[in-house]
This record gives structure tokens, sequence and C-alpha cells, in this order.
């Protein structure tokens, strides 16, 4: 019975570790039993590992989310604990220790099945130990690139999708994920330096890039952002390209922090916080979303005077016009009643009222968002202008109290 209860254990047992340190091996109750009943099943001779390897691999294809798969898994746990232990200390500028290294080979055991072939006459304990220690060593590599990039070298070999990925796990807006990946677009277009080829050590772009970079986006703002933002400058546009950068980084290789691990200056109470990395990116995000709020109410309270301005300049009856027609809701011809005009004199009024009302919106966009009035763009505009006007009069009546919101 002993090659039998050593092969329920093999395929059926995990390591457990302690800290960094291996610890024990605790056996999966439910791999035991289905193991154990599939070699009581079984005949006398059908002891071999290559044997139930074969088994439980073809069983894994036929059913990937079968117990076959979780059985080939604890087969490997002994070889991936020594690629982890082997590599590991060949990796002399790492922050990660021989458990972090293990977890990060196991995880993709997945890549280790998909990628075996039994067919090339290879064991899968030989395939699994080399796809292992392969895979630790890639992450390793990986993560001390990534530590040694500067921030515009990594800009540029970061993809679109990564920084995006990124972008939203600091839980940022999706408005503000827009502007950030069309600043990202405009650097990696503009940002070509001789010192390309060496990417990993990529300097600062200079002014006369930076000036370029802000320009493009500025132009493309118009077209490539969803809703309209205002213009930025170059050292707004290195503030947000930093943030990219701090997001790739600790999107691709976030800090780890044993949870075993004491404070300093309290060894013996209590334990690191593991959420401190995540407070730290909620902070950041909140910031930058506080920043701009208080940016855009800047610039609501700007727009909003010029356009009262502008309303105290009409005459008279243009402003009654406009206070009958929108908080009263009165038509056009019971407002010529009232007043004792034409109603053709009455609408005359409205228009030049409200086309007074457009051109000090339209001026103020162009001047502070440097918004292009196209058609699409004055109609837009057009439309937010009556927005203003029918909450300026039918919620309050008083002018001065309301403010046009700015996208």
């Amino acid at each position: 019975m002993r090659p039998r209860q050593g092969l329920i254990k093999q395929f059926s047992t995990f390591l457990q570790f302690d800290a960094d340190h291996f610890q024990t091996w605790v056996i999966d109750p439910k791999l035991r039993r289905s193991m154990q009943s599939c070699v009581e099943q079984s005949s006398q001779t059908e002891t071999s590992e290559a044997f139930w390897v074969f088994h439980w691999y073809k069983l894994w294809q036929a059913d990937p989310s079968s117990l076959a798969r979780d059985h080939l898994a604890a087969y490997v746990q002994e070889v991936c604990f020594w690629n982890a232990q082997k590599t590991t200390g060949s990796f002399t500028m790492t922050q990660y220790d021989l458990a972090d290294c293990f977890q990060m080979a196991i995880a993709q055991f997945d890549r280790v099945l998909k990628g075996f072939n039994p067919e090339q006459g290879c064991s899968f304990k030989n395939y699994a130990s080399a796809a292992f220690g392969s895979l630790i060593r890639e992450s390793l590599r990986q993560q001390q690139e990534i530590s040694i990039c500067t921030d515009w070298a990594l800009l540029r070999k970061s993809s679109q999708k990564r920084l995006v990925e990124a972008l939203q796990k600091m839980g940022l807006a999706l408005n503000t994920i827009d502007r950030y990946v069309l600043a990202w677009k405009c650097f990696t277009t503009l940002y070509t330096p001789q010192q390309a080829t060496k990417t990993r050590k990529l300097p600062q772009p200079d002014l006369k890039s930076w000036a370029a970079i802000a320009q493009l986006y500025n132009t493309q703002r118009q077209s490539q952002l969803v809703s309209y933002s205002s213009a930025v400058n170059p050292e707004v546009l290195e503030k947000w390209l930093g943030i990219c950068a701090h997001a790739v980084r600790s999107y691709l290789y976030p800090t780890i922090v044993s949870i075993d691990a004491s404070k300093p200056g309290q060894e013996s109470g209590d334990f690191l916080d593991p959420l401190s990395d995540l407070a730290h990116t909620s902070l950041l995000a909140q910031m930058i979303v506080e920043e701009e709020a208080q940016t855009r109410k800047a610039q609501e309270a700007q727009l909003n005077s010029a356009l009262i301005e502008t309303l105290d300049q009409l005459d008279f009856q243009s402003q009654e016009i406009l206070r009958l027609y929108y908080r009263e809701k009165l038509t056009q011809k019971k407002i010529a009643d009232r007043l004792d005009l034409k109603q053709c004199t009455v609408s005359r009024r409205l228009t030049k009222a409200r086309e007074a009302l457009l051109r000090t919106l339209a001026a103020w966009s162009q001047a502070t968002l440097h918004i292009s009035l196209s058609s699409d763009v004055l109609k837009y505009t057009s439309i937010t202008l009556g927005e203003w006007l029918e909450i300026c009069y039918s919620q309050c009546g008083q002018p001065s109290s309301v403010k046009v919101a700015v996208e």
C-alpha cells in the first residue's frame, strides 16, 4: 500500500509557508478523496507517476475546470519550490523573497499546462521545472527593468491598454483618464529623442518638446475627447504624465509587504497595514479630482460673471422679455400682448438678446478653453446657453445666483 499512499500524497498535497520559509505540507481533503478513489479503482500495476500524470493531463484537456488541474498543480509543488529557491538566490537586486517567487511561478501554472506537449518525449515534471525557472527569471528581470527605467522611458515602453488599466486601478474618473491618455499619445508621438535606442534611461523632455506636446494636445482635445476640457500648459502636461508613470509603475510591480512583518519600532506588536499603498494611491487620486474640481469651479465663476455682465448691459425691455419668456414661460404672442408690442418685435429682441449672450459665451470659450467655433461647437454652445437661461430665470429669477457648468 505504500506506493499507492505516496501517489495519493503526490497529487493532493501543497506547500505551506511561514513568512518566507517553508513550513510544512498540507493535504487537500477533496483531492485526497479524489485520488484515493481513482487509485482504488485502478489495477495493481497502475502505480507509476507517469501513468497518473498522463491520466490527469488527458482529463484536464477534456475539462480544464475539473479537479485534474488541481491534481497536477499539487504534483509540481516541489519542483516549483526548488526553482524558486535556486532562482531567487541569483537575483540580488530584488524585493521578492522565496515565498513571493514561488507564488509568482505557481500563479502561472496554466501557462505551464498549455505549453506542455507529451508527444515531445519530455516528462511533465521536467518540463514544469524548466518552465517555472524561466517564468520566475522573466518576471524578476522585468521587475528590475522597470525599476531602473526613467518615467519617460517607462511611458514610451507602455501600451495604451496597460496605461488605461493602471489609471483605472487608481480610481480616476473616466474623463480624467481620457485626458491623461491623450496627453500620453501626444508625448509618445512627439518625444522621439536620439536616446530612444537606450530606452531605459530617456531624459526628461526639454522646454521646446513640452511646448510642442502641449500644442498638439490642445489641438487634438477638441476632436479626441468626449467632453470639452480646458487647454493646458506644458507644466500641467508634465504633471499629468508624471502621474501616468507612477500609475504604470505601481500597476506593473506593486509594493509587496509581508503581512507578518512588524512596523518599525513595534517588532513585538502590530503588523504592517497591507492597505497603506492603496491608501496612498487613493489619496493621490483624490488630490487630482479636487484640483480639477477647483479649476472647473473657478472657470464657472468667470463665465457666470461674463454672462451676467452681458445681461446687465441689455436694455430694460430686452431683459423683461427674457424674464417673461424663461421665468413665466409665456409665449411670444402673450409677451407681445402684455408689453403692448408686436409679436415680430418680441421675436427680434429675444433673438438679439440671446445672440449677445451667445457671443459672450463663444468668445469666453475661445479665449479660455481654446475651442474653435465650428458649427457643432456653436450648436452645443447655444444649447448650453439655453439651459443656463432656463435655470437662471426658472429656479430663482436672479441671474447672478446661477452658474453655468464648464465641462
